[in-house]
């Protein structure tokens, strides 16, 4: 019992090394990929597109060779799935475009609040004053190290508002999709990510048209921008994987909370390889933050030790009846006779 705790301790961990250290690539990968001094590549839907569709491959490969297994899941219900989380990554590029950068990093940190009243509303989720607390913490501390300007207009509300329900939608069901069918993290992955896939690279030029003014036909590849594209994608397969490993092991919320060390992640990475400024508000924010996450962390662990005290409790009496019962239908019950069939008197 205690080598399966360890085992799955390390899981765990690994896992969440995993999304941790490939989110944080594929953004440094992004960054040079998109930004105006590196190739200037603009079409964040389309490129989305291409991650979905390597997914994709990996998926099919890995189902063709036997390493991963092919179970059953409702076609309207991946339908369903893959139109929330298209919505989620249109409306954060809308979010992006229409706001400005601190009103964009609020309404991301929004969602931690949104998943956990969608828990509970859905799931009927509670949570205790701990884990609420370190979440505060957690929030207050992003916002110090990230939050600049706050301006915000109508549509660029609405598109917050699209994206933040729509995000936080797509990671409870990525959760809810394995527990009710019995799936794992990849294989759910490959099934979702083909329609996803095909509707951003049909829907994704147009969508990035509207953000930039550019067509990507017009775009001139160079050898650079190729390598970078081909890295994006490679670590975007880790990064959807890992984050379906991550939803599947622990929670929406969870994965919200300690989703926010990639935040600091990737400011300390900006400091140190793209010279972006690093004041003293940014580090105490991360401090905070970091505070935050190591409290929820022990919030969690508090909340299983005690839900672990009252389920064997609960599973002891449990049996006890069952003992009872079946002695009960032993003692009452008529004897038979196996090989004839018939009823001892």
């Amino acid at each position: 019992m205690e080598a399966e705790k360890k085992s799955s301790a390390v899981s765990d961990v690994g896992a969440w090394a995993m999304n941790v250290i490939s989110s944080v690539g594929i953004i440094m990968a992004n960054k040079q990929l998109m930004s105006n001094n590196g190739y200037a590549f603009s079409f964040a839907t389309t490129l989305t597109g291409f991650h979905f569709a390597v997914t994709a491959l990996v998926g099919m490969v890995s189902n063709a060779t036997g390493l991963s297994a092919s179970k059953h899941v409702p076609f309207w219900e991946l339908l369903w799935f893959s139109i929330v989380a298209n919505m989620s990554i249109t409306g954060m590029n809308f979010s992006l475009m229409l706001n400005s950068v601190g009103f964009y990093q609020i309404s991301k940190l929004s969602m931690i609040p949104v998943v956990c009243v969608l828990e509970w509303i859905l799931h009927n989720k509670q949570y205790t004053r701990e884990v609420k607390m370190s979440v505060m913490v957690v929030v207050i501390g992003v916002g110090v190290c990230t939050v600049t300007d706050v301006k915000v207009n109508a549509k660029g509300f609405i598109c917050a508002c699209v994206a933040v329900l729509s995000t936080s939608l797509q990671q409870i069901s990525i959760g809810s999709l394995q527990k009710k069918y019995s799936i794992g993290s990849f294989e759910l992955l490959s099934k979702t990510a083909p329609i996803q896939a095909a509707s951003l690279l049909v829907l994704g030029p147009f969508v990035d048209y509207f953000l930039s003014q550019k067509l990507i036909l017009e775009y001139k590849y160079s050898s650079g921008a190729i390598l970078f594209i081909l890295l994006s994608c490679s670590l975007a397969v880790f990064c959807n994987v890992s984050q379906y490993l991550c939803i599947g092991r622990f929670s929406a919320v969870s994965f919200q909370v300690l989703g926010h060390m990639k935040t600091v992640c990737v400011l300390t990475l900006g400091w140190l390889l793209f010279d972006s400024e690093l004041t003293l508000k940014n580090i105490m924010g991360m401090l905070i933050a970091v505070i935050g996450m190591v409290v929820y962390s022990w919030a969690v662990e508090i909340e299983k030790q005690s839900n672990a005290k009252i389920t064997p409790h609960a599973k002891n009496s449990l049996t006890e009846e069952e003992i009872r019962l079946l002695k009960e239908g032993v003692e009452n019950a008529p004897l038979k006779d196996i090989e004839l069939g018939e009823q001892k008197q």
